[in-house]
């Protein structure tokens, strides 16, 4: 009975996906996420409908890695303002992550395979060994590490459910914060904020790239260690 469970929600998954992956292609989400003007004015032809639509659009940017999140946080800011465009990205970003971490601890690391390529699972082996929650608060700060692999990721991992949900919340708030704000500023107008924000962005996101490997050599030195078994 249990195994028939098993196999029927994996199948229920699978449907979804296909489902997911059909109205993604029907509407040109993959196209119009990277064209933001392009995802405007889709998003506001649902009139009153439009914030379901948009916070689904940031729950699939979290599931299928080629929807840029840049794109659609900008958007979220630009169509409805810091705060409020702040306020949908996050409910969106959150179910997402947390629909991407679920699936990952039922379905195991053969699942996370199907989404991430074996040299990045082998990269993060660590983070599956051990609840590293510091370690993974730090990689959601961080701009440049893919964030939104890792909620698979680290749904192999040690790491408690609550944990996680606070991690990647928290984690994901101060670029969201970033995007939904710069996107009201260009709405706005107010290019001069815009250009302090994305010049700040700029510089933490090029000391991320060149010392990548440098904090990543760091974090993999201080990875937490468990108790041994006597």
């Amino acid at each position: 009975m249990a195994g028939n469970r098993v196999i029927l929600k994996f199948t229920l998954f699978l449907a979804v996906i296909a489902i997911s992956t059909a109205a993604i292609h029907h509407f040109g989400i993959h196209r119009l996420a990277t064209d933001s003007r392009q995802l405007i004015g889709f998003i506001r032809s649902f009139g009153a409908a439009s914030v379901p639509v948009f916070i689904s659009i940031q729950v699939l940017q979290v599931l299928f890695a080629p929807i840029p999140g840049e794109v659609t946080g900008f958007v979220g800011g630009y169509i409805y303002g810091g705060p409020s465009g702040l306020v949908y990205s996050t409910i969106g970003l959150t179910i997402g992550s947390i629909i991407a971490f679920s699936l990952s601890r039922r379905f195991g690391r053969p699942f996370v395979a199907k989404f991430a390529r074996q040299e990045t699972l082998d990269k993060y082996d660590f983070l599956m060994e051990h609840k590293g929650i510091g370690i993974s608060f730090l990689l959601f700060l961080v701009p440049g590490f893919p964030k939104d692999i890792l909620c698979y990721i680290l749904g192999t991992s040690k790491m408690p459910f609550r944990s996680f949900l606070i991690v990647s919340s928290v984690g994901r708030l101060f670029g969201t914060i970033g995007l939904s704000f710069g996107g009201s500023f260009i709405e706005a107008g107010d290019y001069r904020l815009f250009l302090v924000m994305v010049s700040i962005a700029s510089v933490a996101a090029l000391l991320s790239y060149i010392y990548r490997e440098r904090l990543f050599a760091w974090l993999r030195a201080h990875k937490p260690h468990l108790p041994h078994k006597h």
